[in-house]
């Protein structure tokens, strides 16, 4: 025991002695003026109760100096010995007065006895005691000395009793105060152990936070969940946390294990619906559960490693009204989630919430990063083609006719030739700067932004049909782009310039219809329709990968920007329709 603790220990004892000298004060003045009244000589004069009234009001003001000192905690180390002298004097004064042995105020002569077996040790109340029992003795004889066998006889009985009292009294104290000491020691390993468990739940969070601040990883995030309830348990008191771990993420409506711990490869692939048992009753109220038998439960005995376990703590992920999914917890011993570990394990769970959002907007970004990478690429590459394929192509024609024709002029017999050479190379060279102004109005279509998307789309196909043989037919209703925004007419242009890209190319279509109309004022409908023999949408979109080519993915992308969507009719040898519907306000 501290210092401190001994002088509040010694404190609380003072504070108990005083509240009782009090009670036997009043119980001393009760019993004195009542012997006074039923005397049998009578009424006892007052002059008689003086010695004991002096006594009392000693009595009352010693103990009002006490209770002063212990309110002012100036209470010196001598006052235990201080008291007890004075108590004890105070009892022998009060028994003298009122008869010596015949007093009937024997009673008080415990009180000295009792304070001091609360106030010492039992070796040293061995000491005191049999003093304080000896003092009363010894001024009995002097002041009172038994005349005869009987008083003797009394005498000698009452010292004894007293000094029966004071052993008892001694080992009776060491026993409550041991108790008591033992209580107390309980209590206050219990408050450490209590202050011990916050402090590393908070040092455990930090470290969490910490971990998780440093990284938007998702993988390290979710290993570091698992990581950190492991290192909580051994931090807890736990010597094999041998614990189970598995975090499940919702994926198109479906929880999947994203992370584990100690779960075999057949386990990873289990899928929930989110509603079965303890997990779904974890997701629906957002609170932890802990369940006793995994292995009855009709969610968690789909995991082969959690059959084995005692228990298993559910803790949901959730992040305001969103829910991204619950983390399972399971140990082979019974009992172990604790109401401590189970807060614990829910504050990592919290803390991780926060950092999953974080991740999964960062992995958003990127996703949107590459994606718009990808777009610039193809872009790119399809410029690239275009050139390959259209100007570079007729330039290097163009370069070899040159050549041919400097060699005909050096023969003056071929200026018939010479001249319808050159007829064909202005011919080209007219036919590649349409195609090369064509690429430069499909990269940046100035009409677009200056007369509105109807305008921009004749003008491209106007560009288009000069420099192919396409027969391209533009139906476009009057004002039908009036309600578009900027941003969306850029959208739809190029989705109907990849249409019709694609008919071209791809579809070997003779004929082209574009049709632009508003239906019923509250959807901008444009249709791209062509002769050509079509294709498999389903294959089409299965060989992604091993094409590179991303066409419909990018018309849908623009149609999603634009706030509308893309449907696509076709079927090989049946020519294709891609009808694009883009909402209008309603103010509009």
């Amino acid at each position: 025991m501290t210092v401190e603790e001994k002088l509040r220990s010694r404190s609380r004892i003072d504070w108990l002695i005083s509240n009782l000298r009090w009670l036997l004060l009043v119980g001393v003045a009760l019993v004195v003026f009542l012997d006074a009244l039923v005397s049998a000589d009578g009424m006892v004069p007052i002059e008689s109760l003086l010695p004991q009234i002096g006594l009392l009001v000693f009595a009352i003001l010693y103990n009002a100096a006490v209770i002063l000192l212990l309110s002012h905690k100036s209470a010196s180390d001598l006052l235990p010995m201080l008291t007890l002298v004075l108590d004890t004097l105070l009892t022998i004064g009060l028994i003298l007065s009122t008869g010596g042995m015949d007093s009937p105020l024997l009673f008080f002569a415990l009180f000295p006895i009792l304070t001091s077996s609360l106030r010492f040790s039992q070796p040293r109340n061995l000491i005191t005691a049999p003093a304080v029992v000896a003092s009363f003795g010894l001024a009995i004889f002097v002041f009172a000395p038994p005349s005869g066998w009987s008083e003797t006889r009394t005498f000698i009985v009452f010292s004894l009793g007293l000094l029966l009292a004071a052993v008892v009294s001694s080992f009776v104290s060491a026993e409550v105060r041991r108790l008591a000491t033992r209580g107390q020691q309980r209590e206050i390993e219990s408050e450490r152990r209590k202050l011990h468990t916050a402090q590393e739940h908070s040092r455990l969070t930090f470290e969490l936070a910490s971990t998780l601040s440093a990284t938007l990883d998702y993988d390290t995030v979710l290993q570091a969940v698992l990581e950190v309830g492991e290192k909580g348990m051994q931090e807890l008191g736990r010597e094999r946390p041998d614990q189970v771990g598995a975090v499940l993420l919702f994926f198109q409506n479906v929880l999947r294990v994203a992370a584990s711990r100690h779960l075999d490869q057949a386990d990873q692939q289990v899928r929930f619906r989110g509603d079965e048992g303890a997990l779904g009753q974890a997701l629906s109220s957002g609170e932890p559960l802990v369940v006793h038998d995994p292995a009855v439960d009709p969610g968690l005995n789909k995991f082969a490693g959690l059959r084995q376990c005692e228990q298993a703590l559910v803790v949901p992920l959730r992040a305001g009204f969103e829910t991204f999914g619950a983390v399972i917890f399971g140990n082979h011993e019974a009992g172990i989630y604790t109401e401590d570990l189970v807060n614990l394990l829910t504050a990592i769970c919290n803390q991780a919430t926060v950092a999953l959002q974080n991740a999964q907007l960062y992995q958003d970004l990127e996703e949107e990063k590459e994606r718009i990478v990808t777009v610039e690429e193809d872009a790119r590459k399809k410029l690239a083609r275009d050139l390959h394929d259209g100007p570079t192509q007729n330039i290097a024609s163009i370069a070899m006719q040159v050549n041919f024709v400097r060699t005909l002029i050096e023969d003056s017999d071929n200026s018939d030739q010479v001249r319808g050479k050159l007829e064909s190379i202005e011919t080209l060279a007219r036919r590649t700067t349409k195609q090369i102004r064509h690429m430069l109005f499909t990269l940046r279509p100035l009409v677009l932004e200056t007369r509105g998307l109807a305008a921009a789309i004749k003008q491209y196909v106007s560009k288009l049909t000069d420099a192919t043989d396409l027969s391209i037919t533009v139906a476009a209703e009057p004002g039908c782009d009036a309600a578009l925004d900027r941003a969306a007419q850029g959208a739809i242009f190029y989705i109907i310039e990849e249409a019709i890209s694609n008919a071209r190319k791809h579809a070997q279509a003779e004929t082209i219809w574009v049709r632009l109309y508003v239906d019923g004022q509250h959807a901008f409908i444009a249709e791209i329709e062509d002769d050509g023999q079509g294709f498999d949408e389903d294959a089409v979109r299965r060989t992604y990968d091993e094409t590179g080519s991303l066409g419909l993915v990018n018309m849908e992308e623009r149609a999603e920007m634009a706030g509308g969507g893309v449907t696509i009719a076709t079927a090989p040898g049946a020519g294709t329709r891609v009808r694009l519907t883009v909402p209008l306000d309603e103010g509009s």
